[in-house]
């Protein structure tokens, strides 16, 4: 390799350790834990899971109904309104914001959207 690019890749292994360091991200961390050690919480996910699941394949045969996606919301409204959830849903929403930022950061010297089309050769426009 290139002494440019090991550059490259120690300063990219530096950001992600930075990004690591932020109370954004350490947020995240946190409720995301306390979500996958509790067991309501996995329960009410795993019942949402299921209702969209059935509601998928329903659609799919042509069998689905209002009533069956009202239950998909339903449940999803009941998962998104537990508190630990609601907080690690909103611990997400930020950490999504400060990567935007700092994709937008990486972006705008190089004219091109890092995250989003960097890797892509031919774009439909």
């Amino acid at each position: 390799m290139s002494i440019q690019t090991d550059k490259l890749e120690q300063l990219g292994s530096e950001l992600g350790e930075a990004i690591a360091d932020t109370t954004e991200y350490k947020r995240f961390e946190e409720t995301k834990t306390a979500v996958e050690a509790d067991d309501e919480i996995q329960s009410q996910i795993t019942e949402f899971q299921n209702r969209r699941e059935e509601f998928m394949s329903a659609r799919q045969a042509g069998t689905a109904t209002q009533e069956m996606l009202d239950e998909v919301k339903s449940a999803q409204s009941a998962l998104h309104d537990m508190p630990k959830m609601a907080a690690y849903l909103d611990a997400q929403k930020t950490l999504q914001s400060k990567l935007e930022d700092v994709n937008k950061a990486i972006s705008d010297p190089l004219a091109v959207d890092f995250g989003g089309e960097a890797g892509g050769c031919c774009q439909d426009e």
